[in-house]
């Protein structure tokens, strides 16, 4: 039996790409094909950089917090150089289409604020 947090965790890429699939849907007909496809893209690479931080922070909470430390700072620093090296790209090759990308990958602050609506919805009281 999972609980509440883990299904969350386990649902939130989805809808990251759910929402951007919608956003892309929409950026085909109103932009261009091109357009759709970079904040698609955005949206993917949102969820793979959110379920590759989700584990490296699941390595810290483990037994072994000493070498997860190390390799984590490692881990989070190659995902950083990542994600700076991706948009570099984009900006150098296709300057018009950042903004896409961009949309994309910010959809995941969209969900999050979704699902913070969702928790504190589910809430009995707001204090105690």
């Amino acid at each position: 039996m999972m609980s509440l947090e883990e299904r969350v965790l386990r649902r939130i890429p989805l809808e990251i790409i759910g929402l951007s699939l919608l956003v892309a849907c929409a950026a085909l007909f109103l932009f261009t094909p091109r357009t759709g496809v970079f904040v698609l893209a955005g949206g993917a690479f949102s969820a793979a950089s959110f379920l590759w931080l989700k584990q490296t922070i699941t390595r810290f909470l483990g037994p072994n917090r000493r070498k997860a430390l190390r390799s984590g700072l490692l881990f989070y620093l190659l995902r950083l150089l990542l994600i700076i090296g991706v948009f570099s790209i984009i900006i150098l090759q296709f300057p018009r289409m950042i903004l896409a990308f961009a949309a994309g990958f910010s959809t995941i602050v969209f969900v999050f604020f979704l699902e913070a609506v969702m928790a504190i919805s589910q809430l009995k009281t707001w204090k105690d």
